[in-house]
């Protein structure tokens, strides 16, 4: 049922942080998940002086900071390598792009796309009044992203042909390469003038053939874009179409340790942070990427496609959340080192029945009770 949302949004940003039981919480949006060397030196630099040493990669392909201790000092870090292009926009930048689009697979390259999207969107000043939960999505015909129900979005069928996304579902209509972007923008004004006290698209009753007939479109639609087999992620060596070597890397509960970032930022080559809380390493000749991997792994970089981490993902628990009825991390890990895990396949361990930060998909709710866990099995 839709929801009549009867606060703001309060999704954290920078400059808008969150004051959680441990501090505040800072959220950096990074469009299409992309990091340079240097903002992943920065970030690493923050979490250790300004905050509790990680970087929480999330399911936006963002980044944030928990019990930042000055979070004025860490917005002008940020600020001074590019993170921080737009206080009036800065928590409406939530692009997710394909994260190997352009190197590995897919039918289009939408790595200039990102880039257009997010300087179209910071120049458009009513934009800036869009939720801080809007996402845009941009698909590059693989199907991993489109099927993580964005607001607005992209689905390639070619280097010159998109389809238009509204609510995470495909609609008949496709939009040439040069237009994309102006249309995607435009339905994000159609949701402002719809939205009364709504936070996301979908909440709007009738919202897709509403927004289609704002932009001048024939309201039929198509079913709703469906998750791929590709919607998890691609984790080890990986080769590009230019024969160069990427990594794909999963960290335990999306978890990277100020130390680990370092030596990432180390490496020198651009780091993308994907929806499923991995990163992925580009532009790598072999002997550098065996490098990587020989010295990363040791530090926590999962290159093991068949990890039991890479099944179990966490809210935050005890004590960072006040409303958690457990430190849920802890248990976890001690069910995965004991080999004790209460399902097998993909889980979602929560301290209460919100289950904060939960993937989409097919995985089972492990869920504190105060009194153990009550576990709800995933729809197959």
């Amino acid at each position: 049922m839709p929801k009549d949302r009867s606060q703001p949004d309060a999704c954290p940003g920078a400059l808008h942080v969150h004051q959680a039981a441990d501090g505040a919480l800072a959220r950096v949006r990074l469009p299409g998940g992309l990091l340079t060397a240097a903002q992943l030196q920065v970030l690493a630099d923050a979490a250790r002086d300004l905050g509790n040493g990680q970087i929480e990669l999330t399911s936006r392909g963002n980044v944030q900071l928990r019990a930042v201790s000055d979070p004025g000092a860490f917005a002008e870090r940020i600020a001074a390598v590019g993170l921080l292009p737009s206080a009036t926009h800065e928590r409406v930048r939530n692009i997710l792009a394909s994260p190997l689009t352009g190197r590995i697979g897919g039918v289009a390259d939408l790595r200039e796309v990102v880039g257009s999207l997010d300087a179209a969107l910071q120049a458009d000043a009513a934009l800036a009044n869009l939720p801080g939960r809007t996402l845009f999505t941009l698909d590059d015909g693989r199907g991993d992203i489109s099927g993580l129900h964005g607001d607005f979005g992209l689905h390639a069928h070619s280097d010159t042909e998109h389809t238009l996304v509204l609510a995470g579902h495909r609609t008949t209509h496709r939009v040439h390469a040069d237009d994309a972007v102006e249309l995607i923008l435009g339905a994000a004004h159609a949701f402002l003038d719809l939205r009364d006290r709504h936070w996301r698209l979908h909440e709007i009753p009738d919202a897709i053939p509403r927004t289609l007939e704002r932009l001048g479109l024939d309201a039929e639609s198509a079913g709703p874009a469906q998750l791929s087999a590709e919607s998890r992620p691609a984790i080890g060596w990986l080769t590009q179409h230019d024969g160069s070597v990427a990594l794909g890397g999963g960290l335990q509960f999306g978890l990277l340790d100020a130390r680990l970032a370092e030596f990432l930022a180390a490496v020198d080559k651009p780091v993308v942070v994907t929806p499923w809380r991995s990163l992925h390493i580009f532009d790598l000749e072999e002997w550098a990427a065996e490098q990587v991997v020989r010295v990363l792994a040791p530090m926590g970089l999962i290159f093991d496609e068949n990890s039991p981490w890479l099944e179990v993902t966490a809210c935050t628990g005890s004590p960072g959340c006040a409303k958690s009825l457990a430190d849920v991390r802890a248990d976890a890990i001690t069910a995965v080192e004991q080999s004790e895990l209460p399902v097998v396949g993909r889980q979602h361990w929560a301290g209460c029945d919100r289950s904060c930060g939960r993937p989409r998909g097919d995985v089972a709710d492990v869920v504190a009770t105060g009194d153990g866990y009550r576990v709800n099995q995933a729809d197959r």
